[in-house]
């Protein structure tokens, strides 16, 4: 046996409907899709998402409410408390200090201190924002704040 000499499998292989080829060929004039109607037209039928007049589901659900400022600015939030957990006095507050603490994940982060918490080391903050009631909480331990770093 050669492979020139395989074939399928009697009945394996059908040739397909080939419509609107005449009417000799069993499928012409209307091709398969009967006389007059919505179906029998070109371009005809339901589209997508109909459900039979019923109020469609895309058409039922509420539009999402508000938009995105494209050019919000973004702070990672960090507290006094964890200031005071994580750094001793007469440190220094930084973006690289922050990593190191494990406080925030990447350097190229904007940082913005809030003054949830209380302080009690003088600490240097060298950050990108500082909220007023951190800043007051900050020099009111004897630390001092350096804006913008």
């Amino acid at each position: 046996m050669q492979l020139n000499d395989l074939r399928p499998a009697e009945g394996a292989k059908k040739a397909r409907k080939r419509i609107g080829r005449g009417n000799a060929s069993g499928h012409g004039t209307t091709a398969g899709r009967g006389t007059k109607g919505q179906l029998s037209r070109s371009g005809g039928g339901k589209g997508a998402g109909f459900e039979g007049g019923q109020q469609p589901l895309a058409m039922r659900l509420p539009k999402l409410p508000g938009f995105t400022n494209r050019n919000r600015v973004e702070y990672a939030p960090v507290n006094l408390s964890r200031l005071e957990e994580k750094f001793a006095d007469g440190d220094i507050v930084d973006t690289a200090s922050l990593i190191a603490a494990g406080i925030i994940k990447r350097e190229y982060e904007l940082v913005k201190v809030l003054g949830n918490g209380e302080i009690t080391k003088k600490l240097t903050v060298k950050v990108d924002k500082v909220s007023a009631s951190a800043k007051a909480k900050i020099e009111a331990a004897g630390g001092k704040v350096e804006l913008p770093c």
